[in-house]
Formats: C-alpha cells, structure tokens, sequence
C-alpha cells in the first residue's frame, strides 16, 4: 500500500500583500498630425546608436550608409543628429519631415527621442498652435518666427 504524505500548507495573508502597481503613460490630449512639427524644427535632433541602426534598417542600408546620408556628428556637442533640409516655416527641419504634409516619414522607425516626446499628456507648441488658430479664425494657421 502507498503512504501518501500530508504537506501543511500555511495560508497567505492577501491584505499583507504588496499590491502591483503600473504606471501608464497619461493619454495625450494632442495630435501631431495637426501640427506643423515644431519639435522637428529644433537644430539638434540627438539621436543614439540604436535609432541610427534602426532608421538604416528601415531603409534596407548599411549603417555607414545611413549615417553618410541620414546623420551628422555634431563636434562641439559630441554627439550624432538628424541632418536637417529646408523648410518653409522654420528655415529647416528634420530631414524625415515632409515638408508638404507635414509629417514624418520614418514615423515607425522615429527615434527614441521623438517616440518620447513631449513626456506628458500635453504638448507646449500644440497648446500654442490651437490658442493661435483659434484667435486668427484659421484652422490652418502656423505661427512662425520668421519674418
């Protein structure tokens, strides 16, 4: 005959448990796609070795490739940016801005920078881009520093 064992089994107290908690992202109360990319605009774009190898990817090339036609190294920061073409409304601006549409063409393979961007559920320049659209009762006004 078998001998079966009995194992005590010491009950968990659930109130003395440590409850998870996950922390999400507030949901954004902006939209890109109706901004003219003021954030793409900015002269530095920083971007890390992993997005360089990430937008190369995307585009089927080699790193030095991308980096040849896509980067730059800024000496006097000492680190690798976006390169920049002109643009309309800012002089220039990313160089995956589509300066006609007003969007990014590498939106899936965007750099981590921009994946993060603004970090909170609210965007200065999109606060900014409706206040001025609406005092000059034009949706498609673009407030620009230029002359």
């Amino acid at each position: 005959m078998t001998e079966i064992s009995i194992i005590p089994v010491i009950p968990v107290d659930a109130s003395n448990k440590k409850k998870a908690t996950v922390k999400r992202k507030p949901k954004p109360r902006y939209d890109c796609l109706k901004c003219p990319g003021y954030c793409c605009s900015y002269p530095l774009i920083e971007i890390t070795e992993r997005d360089m190898q990430r937008i190369a990817k995307h585009y089927k090339l080699p790193l030095y490739a991308a980096k040849k036609k896509f980067f730059r190294y800024d000496k006097k920061e000492k680190c690798w940016a976006l390169r920049h073409h002109k643009d309309t409304h800012f002089g220039s601006i990313c160089r995956f801005f589509h300066t006609e549409e007003r969007r990014c063409t590498v939106y899936a393979a965007r750099p981590g920078v921009c994946r993060s961007y603004p970090e909170k559920s609210t965007c200065g320049y999109y606060e900014f881009l409706r206040f001025e659209r609406e005092h000059q009762g034009d949706p498609s006004f673009v407030a620009t520093t230029t002359p």
